[in-house]
């Protein structure tokens, strides 16, 4: 099955097992070494679950060149003392049947997170009103050219099958190559000529210091998006003619920058179309002759499939696709595709963590909302259990069933009482708006995979004790989600609830919609409507609407805004509603159709007390929030429901 996706291929002297490549995905787990920098035996463990996967490549996340701009919390290569550690990880993953690549990286800009790295940049960059980082000097653009090769080198002892370069991402070698960035008036800029020169001389440096057999990979932006006088496809199709005379063999196009939104690309959430960099891959791979590897949301093994099908690419980048799921490639592979756990782009675990562990210590490393014990494979995997339970769970929204699900794969006996009629709880209003269809296909799926695993489901029923104690349970789970929170003011009966309009209880017949409340649920309410051609008004009462969102997702959200007719009201406080007006920090906002989307409030667990089993409550009715923390509460559940 997935014949094209699974066939091998040779690169020089290293010859892959399949088409799919997991590539770097910063993981923040290095800040648990010694010196932060470090690679350490959960990260190890989390390569070699994917390697057992299946995987064809694994390509470790962004790994500094150079010890000055090395910052805290990633992986560094820039000295000596790291070789061994790179050793153990890659002996680790060939044992397990994979093979390996480290990402060469100079962060540019983006090592600021750690105030103690040095920041290079083609050009003096403001940083505010007191600082200005000063552009890097000629000498030392030099030295950063030496230091890709000494790390080259370094790579090579410590084991890995091939390196990758990094030129993508407003990194230095991307910023000294694009014109809308670099704006130097010597050697190094200017022209196109003279801004290809870095990028150039460290590959250069690179190929000097790896064996003629080892495959060199670069990582590239397609094109520069929302950036003045940036790349063009023409411009890096003629700098990829280039790299491959200095001795590049595989292109990874990618897309992004951080200095302006497009760096929405780099981790595109679910508003952003499956294989978005596919058609210029193609294109790329075309006028150069290389081997490529488009990235971006290619999350199914069938889209993989039918891009190589098509003569459009010669490897698959999954990557988040083997986050959600490590056994993604074995399971396509035995056809066992109802199997897999898919990646649904919400950016939760991976992006939106990633980013929060830079300033939170509290978050060790990235997580995943459909795979809770990423990086924990070592330490808190679920496993078949010793000792078999019966137990019931109340509640079929998506806590509830990912903790069903999680019992019947370790052994157990889950039972799902639901007082609806059908399962997938509020999850189910996640995917009303097509762009998140990948969240509807998973609830769907959820539930089909309920069936399929034969779990004992009650729906339309009402879980009182004695129905619990008859059962006679080993344990329960309390998953009963939320209810919708009305703001106790004068005319809150004129409103609908912002859940029946996305279920489509209620149809919305106005034209003029009123939404109270910016959050995640208004803001979705706003954009189900508005694609219907209503006119929005969304009001919220903090400084800025969509704080529940993570930052691309704002942005994304933000783009759909600009494209329908939505208007947001911020600190607009409402104090209370009339007929056919809304007052909030005394103004009228006129209305046919008044929408409460101001929150959830957690269902009451306290009616279950008094049972003399293990309780545990889970997902909303806990504490109303995220789906990422629904399934982290029911998979430690599971884990210690399995003790």
């Amino acid at each position: 099955m997935f014949d094209k996706l699974f066939e091998p291929i040779q690169i020089r002297g290293m010859k892959l097992k399949n088409r799919v490549v997991m590539s770097a995905m910063g993981t923040h787990e290095s800040a648990e070494s010694e010196d932060g920098k470090s690679v350490t035996d959960k990260l190890i463990a989390y390569h070699v679950a994917r390697a057992k996967g299946g995987n064809g490549l694994n390509t470790v996340e962004v790994t500094a060149v150079d010890k000055a701009s090395a910052p805290f919390g990633f992986l560094s290569i820039a000295e000596d003392k790291y070789i061994e550690g790179f050793k153990k990880l890659n002996n680790a993953i060939h044992d397990a049947g994979g093979k390996t690549c480290i990402q060469l990286w100079q962060g540019g800009l983006a090592v600021a997170s750690d105030q103690q790295a040095e920041i290079l940049v083609p050009n003096d960059m403001p940083l505010s009103a007191e600082y200005t980082v000063p552009g890097i000097t000629s000498e030392r653009l030099w030295d950063i050219v030496n230091k890709f090769g000494e790390a080259a080198k370094r790579s090579v002892e410590a084991g890995f099958d091939c390196l990758e370069f990094h030129c993508a991402h407003n990194y230095l070698p991307h910023s000294m190559l694009s014109g809308g960035i670099n704006h130097r008036s010597d050697e190094w800029g200017g022209s196109f000529e003279n801004r290809k020169k870095f990028p150039l001389e460290c590959i250069k440096a690179i190929r000097q210091n790896m064996p003629e057999d080892m495959p060199l990979f670069m990582r590239i932006d397609c094109h520069d998006d929302m950036l003045e006088g940036g790349l063009t496809v023409e411009e890096v199709i003629d700098f990829c003619k280039d790299a491959k005379e200095y001795g590049v063999d595989v292109l990874n196009i990618s897309r992004g920058n951080i200095i302006t939104a497009a760096t929405l690309y780099e981790v595109a959430p679910v508003d952003i179309e499956n294989g978005f960099n596919v058609g210029d891959a193609a294109r790329i791979r075309k006028e150069t002759g290389m081997l490529t590897m488009p990235c971006g949301r290619i999350n199914t093994p069938e889209f993989a499939e039918k891009v190589l099908e098509d003569d459009k690419a010669d490897l698959i980048v999954m990557a988040r696709a083997q986050l959600a799921d490590a056994n993604f490639c074995n399971k396509a592979k035995n056809g066992q595709v109802n199997q897999i756990r898919y990646c649904i782009g919400c950016n939760q675990g991976c992006y939106d963590y990633f980013c929060n562990s830079l300033y939170d210590p509290s978050i060790k490393h990235i997580t995943c909302m459909r795979n809770p014990g990423l990086l924990e494979e070592a330490t808190d995997s679920l496993s078949m259990t010793s000792h078999p339970k019966k137990v019931v769970i109340l509640g079929g929204g998506i806590a509830g069933m990912e903790a069903a699900l999680d019992l019947k794969e370790t052994g157990n006996t889950p039972i799902i009482i639901e007082k609806t009629a059908s399962l997938g709880g509020q999850f189910t209003l996640a995917g009303a708006i097509s762009a998140k269809k990948d969240f509807k296909n998973a609830v769907d799926k959820m539930i089909k995979d309920i069936e399929e695993s034969n779990i004992e489901v009650h729906l339309n029923t009402e879980a009182s004790l004695d129905l619990i104690s008859n059962m006679k349970p080993d344990a329960l789970i309390i998953a009963i989600g939320s209810s919708p929170f009305r703001l106790p003011i004068q005319g809150t009966d004129k409103c609908i609830i912002a859940h029946d309009v996305l279920s489509e209880k209620v149809n919305v017949k106005g034209e003029n919609v009123v939404i109270i409340g910016g959050g995640l649920v208004g803001f979705e309410t706003a954009e189900f409507l508005a694609s219907q051609g209503k006119k929005i008004t969304i009001l919220e009462m903090k400084e800025k609407a969509l704080q529940d969102l993570g930052p691309l997702r704002q942005i994304t959200a933000q783009f759909a805004m600009n494209k329908l007719p939505i208007t947001i009201e911020t600190s607009a406080t409402v104090e209370k509603i009339e007929e056919n007006v809304v007052i909030a920090s005394g103004k009228e906002y006129y209305y046919d159709d008044v929408i409460m989307a101001v929150g959830s409030k957690s269902n009451d667990t306290n009616v279950y007390e008094g049972l003399d089993i293990p309780t545990y409550i889970i997902g909303d009715c806990k504490k109303a929030g995220v789906a990422l923390d629904a399934f982290k509460d029911a998979y430690y559940a599971v884990l210690d429901i399995n003790k």
